[in-house]
């Protein structure tokens, strides 16, 4: 059989020993687990980054992959810890909404909410499994009270690494905590989004699938900013550009610099998309 494979998402960064403990909890209950970082520079406590990003990767893991997500503020409250077994992957966070893209595309669309990211629980996606983790034999003792993902989600994804059932880790849980991430409105021939996410080199991550761009006579609206056409590449063109990243979805991007920086926009700003 293949090693286990358990990937991480923290926003702990690398200057402390957080991650390094997580590891070292993780590798003592199971010694054959190959364990890969994903990201641990999510920004503090940024929830719906941290959402945005796990959903992005998660994909490109064997099915089978044990994540682990820890973005957590409530760390210690009374908010519930998971552990989620979908039809190709499980996971263990926190019910904050760390899942929310993994799991709206099997949900009904929620009802309008006021303000973006809003959390409310939603029912279980079809075919999903999950429990509560109430079952303290599989976690680390004693119990930090700051520390979850030591002593908690690590311990326990460590276990499933080892072949415990999910079943065995705590009570069913039948709901799940998402963040109100809207989907673009088409009003009259333009198509209203939304930039949900902000990467590294600055390219503004919109809201709007690929399947939803006609590329060839597409006019974007950023700001006060409008673009007219896709470009293919990052490189291709001459400073703000429209494109289909990776993840499939519409971004504007800078050539050589940062969109988001060039235009002071950030998560949130609209984004309008029509006939070019």
């Amino acid at each position: 059989m293949p090693a286990p494979i358990v990937a991480l998402l923290t926003d702990f960064g690398t200057a402390d020993a957080y991650v390094a403990s997580m590891k070292g909890v993780t590798l003592g209950i199971c010694p054959d687990a190959t364990i890969v970082d994903i990201t641990h520079e999510i920004a503090p406590q940024n929830v719906p980054q941290g959402a945005f990003v796990l959903h992005t990767a998660h994909s490109s893991f064997p099915k089978g992959t044990i994540f682990v997500a820890v973005v957590d503020p409530g760390v210690g409250t009374q908010r519930r810890t998971l552990a989620v077994q979908t039809r190709d992957y499980r996971f263990v966070a926190p019910d904050n909404g760390l899942l929310t893209y993994l799991a709206r595309e099997h949900l009904p669309q929620e009802a309008p909410k006021e303000k973006l990211f809003a959390p409310y629980q939603a029912p279980m996606p079809p075919g999903w499994s999950a429990v509560a983790l109430t079952r303290p034999t599989f976690w680390r003792q004693p119990v930090s009270a700051t520390f979850h993902g030591r002593d908690i989600f690590a311990p326990v994804a460590a276990h499933l690494a080892q072949g415990v059932p999910l079943e065995e880790l705590g009570k069913p849980a039948t709901t799940l905590t998402v963040l109100h991430v809207p989907q673009p409105v088409r009003v009259g021939e333009m198509l209203k989004g939304i930039v949900l996410h902000v990467d590294r080199f600055g390219n503004l991550v919109t809201n709007v699938p690929a399947a939803l761009v006609d590329g060839k006579r597409v006019r974007v609206q950023v700001g006060t900013t409008t673009i007219k056409g896709l470009s293919a590449t990052y490189g291709e063109g001459r400073g703000l550009v429209a494109l289909v990243g990776s993840h499939g979805y519409l971004e504007v991007a800078m050539v050589g610099g940062s969109a988001a920086r060039t235009l002071g926009i950030g998560v949130g700003e609209g984004v309008e998309v029509g006939a070019g």
